[in-house]
């Protein structure tokens, strides 16, 4: 039937599939349909606190799976992404991975607290919220990335891939949200850090162990994706609102991010723009980033050092959050390969190739100096 084929057509389609089919089932589970319930009464499943039936919450395996699993599930997706973080890389794929991430992550902070200083930080224009826009464009798509550059771009473009990587699940946001006076815990940034810092950390001992915990970097996505649809409802998707936040939130991802990745790379001289405008997305796994700040925000809240009202907004956004990223990170996968498309069009009418940028700086050295030693 080449299911996965076809959803590998579709941008994002790993993840967002997965989450669709999960909130479409909630959403038939949440209308309690007399013939659905009486079904599920037949077969023994236990009555909810509310006296309906429902048949994602029939206890065992599957309710711990696909209903109940998506913290766990999203807590084992980073342990394995944590483990493909490397820490040996070039000196240029360094230099342009540390430009990128920082400058990605200050331009989404940025415009996340100058979206919420102008509107609200939970309810703002077009409905987005500060850790919507946050998550969004602080997350770029690392396959994509490294797609697009190893097509259109050089050796270090696709290096920078390692440090990009750092950008993979909630960290980085619930930082943000910290600075910004959200009053987590230190233990609070440490229950969302700790499993990729031990995968980052056996996945760099071990080289056996980093090519082991591999498959789980794609393997849990639709597991934990369905999970997180489960608890949502489909109506989320067919809101105008949400579906205009989300595209907006993309364009923004794009031009902002991109235009600010790029700025930096002018600022330090690099001659290429490919890897700028092919970090200028928004990753799939970013739609788990709100509920992992949900679950942050209970933390504080046990704790006291936020009440339980301010962490039911985080949790009460994760929804609508989640929606507008899935749209968001639907339209950047369309968006930016053809944003890279014409960046390397107008490099080329400027005599500049992506792939041989460090060739073509020795050919003209050499033309105005041919004693000059080449550089490798």
């Amino acid at each position: 039937m080449q299911i996965k084929k076809s959803i590998d057509k579709i941008p994002g389609g790993l993840m967002v599939v997965p989450l669709l089919v999960g909130a479409l089932l909630n959403t038939i589970d949440q209308l309690h349909i007399p013939f659905i319930m009486n079904m599920l009464k037949m077969l023994g499943v236990a009555a909810t606190e509310s006296g309906h039936y429902e048949f994602f919450k029939i206890g065992g395996f599957s309710q711990a799976l696909f209903k109940d699993g998506a913290l766990t599930l999203c807590a084992l997706f980073l342990f394995c992404a944590g483990s493909q973080m490397n820490f040996r890389v070039g000196g240029k794929a360094l230099k342009k991975g540390v430009i990128l991430t920082a400058t990605k992550y200050l331009a989404g902070v940025v415009v996340g607290i100058v979206w919420g200083l102008l509107s609200d930080p939970v309810n703002g224009f077009l409905g987005l919220s500060t850790l919507a826009i946050i998550a969004a464009m602080t997350n770029g798509n690392g396959g994509m990335y490294a797609a697009l550059t190893g097509q259109y771009g050089n050796r270090s473009d696709v290096g920078a891939t390692a440090v990009l990587s750092l950008n993979d699940g909630p960290f980085f946001t619930l930082m943000a949200l910290g600075m910004m006076g959200a009053n987590f815990p230190i233990i609070a940034f440490i229950a969302v850090l700790l499993p990729i810092l031990i995968g980052m950390l056996l996945g760099n001992l071990d080289s056996t162990i980093r090519e082991f915990l591999a498959a789980g970097e794609s393997l849990v996505i639709p597991f934990f994706a369905f999970a997180l649809g489960a608890g949502m409802n489909l109506s989320n998707f067919f809101n105008p609102e949400v579906v205009g936040a989300g595209i907006a939130l993309a364009v923004m991802t794009v031009l902002f991010s991109g235009g600010a990745m790029a700025l930096a790379f002018k600022i330090f001289r690099e001659k290429s723009y490919i890897a700028p405008w092919a970090e200028a997305s928004t990753a799939g796994n970013a739609v788990a980033t709100p509920a992992a700040i949900a679950a942050a925000a209970s933390v504080a809240a046990g704790s006291g050092l936020m009440t339980s009202q301010e962490a039911l907004v985080y949790q009460n956004l994760s929804s609508v959050a989640t929606a507008q990223i899935s749209i968001a990170s639907i339209s950047t996968a369309l968006l930016v390969p053809v944003t890279v498309i014409l960046a390397d069009k107008y490099q080329r009418r400027k005599g500049i190739d992506g792939k041989e940028e460090f060739q073509r700086k020795n050919k003209e050295r050499n033309i105005e100096n041919p004693a000059a030693p080449v550089k490798m």
